[in-house]
């Protein structure tokens, strides 16, 4: 949680460090003023992160509830408890049967992760594998349901040494580790109701929930946004079908830094953007997305690649929001939420209104996206300022800062939706860190904001 925090407050002190900045910017181009430069979010944001980080090192974690967390497949799942081999007899009900119909005739809590035949071993094996005479099967299982596997189906035990993770991975086969995202299409549904292996090709060893492995069989466990995943799957499409079902890897085993000279080159591609678009040369939008393409061309990265790294759904809510924000505009509706904030602020003095929106766009930053909470916000927040004959830039700035905080929940940045699983955070974890953070930057913010972008 506290390296989730951190990255939050990181991303409040530069254009490129969070989404939201460069929408801000946009929203003041609108206004005729020319968008916000790249370091013109660092005169507040900085201090905002000093500050916060300070209180997160030497008090705030302090507050997390102590959750057991791990983040090692061994350390987590501990493989080695649960994985074994039995031999198919030639007396066995599995003999002659397809690895697909395994269940029909098993109804342990199992899995097929591989299978030896004489000199040959397969990890991952088909669903028409055919099982064999003397076929030895490499299960993930518990102690009790192995015990139903043995009675039931006339297999045998092998008395083989304990197998580790590395040997249930192999050149095409991977484990990896993966987190499920607020977005994700598996929340709600079940191993069985996806059909993993049938359908993605990919085998479900293990679910973690707050730091805990479950024990409740595997086919009955409904996914939740933040659960930990176990999965075997092939190396060349794994990544791709982790971008399917709306998972990130928390640790890869196979990763590899790549090449010397992609990196520096990448580097330099990346440094150029940066310098084009911190100088006004380019536009930020323009700088990075030739930068992008730049290193498609060179095949540094894939277009493949590329685009299996766009966040879809996080483009389709802006797609959606994008409409209602100027609809919001053109319709007069933030017009007549501004004139109805500032008919009853007309005691209040403006610093009181700023800190309003500011507090405003924090909350609903929690429980939305960021990005969409400034499309939201940033008209209404230009309309208050506008009505109140006041300068935008303190608005755009407070509600810039507002959106980067979501320390409340889980969801409402994925970076705390991928800290919940290794964390083994519950949901109401955050906000007793969190509340306390969002204070701190309030009381930080306000007098930067108005030291540097005065309202007049």
């Amino acid at each position: 949680m506290p390296i989730a925090f951190a990255s939050l407050l990181g991303g409040m002190t530069t254009l490129i460090g969070t989404p939201p900045n460069i929408i801000i910017a946009s929203y003041r181009a609108q206004t005729g003023l020319p968008p916000f430069r790249m370091f013109d979010f660092a005169l507040v944001g900085v201090g905002v992160a000093f500050i916060g980080l300070l209180y997160i090192i030497f008090a705030g974690w302090r507050l997390i509830p102590k959750r057991r967390g791990q983040t090692s497949v061994n350390g987590l799942f501990d493989i080695e408890k649960y994985v074994t081999e039995v031999r198919i007899t030639e007396n066995s009900k599995l003999k002659g049967k397809r690895l697909s119909e395994f269940h029909s005739f098993v109804e342990s809590d199992v899995m097929i992760i591989g299978l030896a035949r004489g000199e040959e071993r397969r990890l991952a094996p088909s669903p028409q594998t055919m099982f064999a005479k003397d076929d030895v099967l490499i299960l993930t299982i518990d102690t009790e349901n192995l015990d139903n596997l043995l009675t039931s189906s006339g297999v045998e035990l092998v008395g083989s040494e304990k197998i580790g993770s590395e040997e249930l991975e192999s050149d095409e086969i991977t484990l990896m580790e993966t987190v499920i995202t607020a977005n994700s299409m598996m929340i709600g549904g079940n191993a069985r109701t996806l059909n993993l292996r049938k359908n993605y090709g990919v085998n479900l060893l293990a679910i973690a929930r707050q730091g805990r492995r479950l024990r409740t069989r595997l086919d009955k466990i409904r996914f939740q946004s933040g659960d930990v995943l176990l999965l075997q799957g092939y190396v060349d499409t794994l990544k791709e079908i982790l971008a399917t079902l709306g998972c990130l890897p928390l640790a890869n085993r196979g990763l590899r830094l790549g090449q010397p000279r992609r990196i520096i080159s990448s580097l330099a591609i990346f440094g150029s953007a940066l310098l084009l678009s911190a100088t006004g040369v380019l536009p930020v939008q323009i700088a990075f997305l030739a930068a992008c393409l730049t290193m498609i061309i060179s095949k540094l990265i894939s277009l493949k690649d590329a685009y299996e790294s766009i966040e879809w759904p996080t483009i389709i809510l802006l797609g959606a929001m994008i409409p209602v924000g100027e609809t919001l505009e053109t319709t007069g509706g933030a017009q007549l939420i501004a004139n109805s904030v500032v008919n009853g602020a007309h005691l209040m003095a403006p610093e009181v209104t700023l800190l309003i929106m500011l507090v405003a766009t924090m909350f609903l930053s929690d429980i939305i996206n960021n990005a969409a909470a400034v499309v939201l916000m940033a008209p209404i927040g230009i309309s208050i300022a506008q009505g109140m004959d006041v300068s935008v830039d303190p608005f755009l700035i407070a509600i810039a800062i507002g959106a980067s905080c979501a320390f409340l929940t889980p969801i409402g940045h994925q970076s705390n939706t991928l800290a919940m699983g290794p964390g083994g955070y519950k949901f109401g974890d955050y906000w007793k860190m969190g509340l306390i953070l969002e204070i701190i930057v309030v009381i930080v913010a306000m007098p930067l904001i108005l030291l540097f972008w005065p309202l007049r």
